[in-house]
């Protein structure tokens, strides 16, 4: 960002010097660090379309050639959004609990407030999702992904035996509360997908950025719903605070007002467990009328809670 806002602001070119003492991780390294820390930030910004111009100041005269970027060629068109389109996307800096991609989404709704665009959040306050990413692999998966390129690690099943893929990461998705990577599975010959928490080790780069093509129209939900097994025709009877369980929700098969602050929502679910500890994690805002397995599976879940803090708290 640092080496985007030096040549872009610049009405000439900068030479290399220049840009060297103007960015403070430059200025710190020496030249051989330089030069590669220049280079790799260049080929970076390629990737993300910025064009690096390079040329002279001086017509006539044989000068040090220098760098900058073109504004007409970096800035963003002028953007019309709506009260509701601007508030999706002050919504999106809320839902990141992972520090790299706050960082992200925080510094994108810095800059619609710079350009003008009113950002109300208020529209959207009923909905308050949060996204956690603790697996490790997600920083080097969600990299590959942005930048196409291919990689290799190991990978292993619940009571299965650990070895090594290769893949062409087409896309992330959160998937019931867990997160996979899905794209072209190269030892197996076909799209899979695979879940990042049995990622073991590093994720490594196999190929240059870019290397590979992600096929067109692919939908990273349509694929998760092809390679998982269909959930079965189980239905559970919840009682949902007005505003609240927006993940539930989401899934609902129907929703009855009942005019005392709760809604009935009916809604499908292939695993018990998962379901609970949906249900448990909204309090007492998510009651389980039927069936009673989900009903009690939750109280486990709830006293197992209480029980923790209790043990915690001596």
């Amino acid at each position: 960002m640092n080496l985007i806002f030096a040549l872009l602001v610049s009405r000439q070119y900068l030479t290399k010097e220049q840009i060297r003492e103007s960015i403070a991780d430059y200025r710190d390294s020496t030249p051989q660090a330089f030069d590669r820390k220049f280079e790799r930030d260049k080929e970076e910004l390629r990737e993300l379309g910025i064009n690096v111009e390079m040329g002279q100041n001086d017509k006539y005269f044989s000068d040090e050639p220098g760098y900058r970027i073109r504004r007409d060629e970096a800035e963003l068109p002028h953007l019309e959004l709506s009260r509701e389109e601007a508030a999706v996307i002050g919504l999106a800096t809320q839902v990141w609990e992972h520090a790299g991609l706050a960082s992200d989404s925080t510094t994108a709704l810095v800059k619609l407030k710079a350009i003008g665009v009113d950002v109300d959040t208020s529209v959207l306050r009923m909905a308050e999702p949060k996204l956690s990413t603790d697996e490790p692999s997600f920083d080097a998966m969600w990299d590959a992904v942005t930048r196409r390129v291919p990689v290799t690690f190991v990978y292993a099943r619940p009571g299965g035996e650990a070895m090594r893929r290769h893949l062409q990461p087409w896309g992330i998705i959160s998937w019931r509360d867990r997160w996979y990577v899905g794209g072209d599975d190269l030892d197996r010959g076909e799209p899979r997908i695979f879940r990042l928490s049995r990622v073991i080790g590093e994720v490594e780069a196999t190929g240059a950025a870019g290397s590979y093509e992600v096929p067109e129209g692919t939908d990273m939900k349509v694929l998760a719903r092809a390679l998982f097994p269909p959930a079965p025709e189980v239905a559970a009877v919840l009682r949902i605070r007005e505003g609240r369980g927006q993940s539930l929700r989401r899934f609902a098969e129907s929703i009855t007002p009942t005019g005392d602050g709760f809604d009935v929502v009916e809604i499908r679910y292939s695993s018990t467990w998962e379901l609970a500890s949906e249900v448990a994690s909204y309090g007492p805002d998510v009651v389980v009328v039927s069936p009673p397995e989900v009903r009690d599976t939750v109280i486990q879940r709830l006293r197992a809670a209480v029980d923790g803090s209790r043990e915690a708290s001596s």
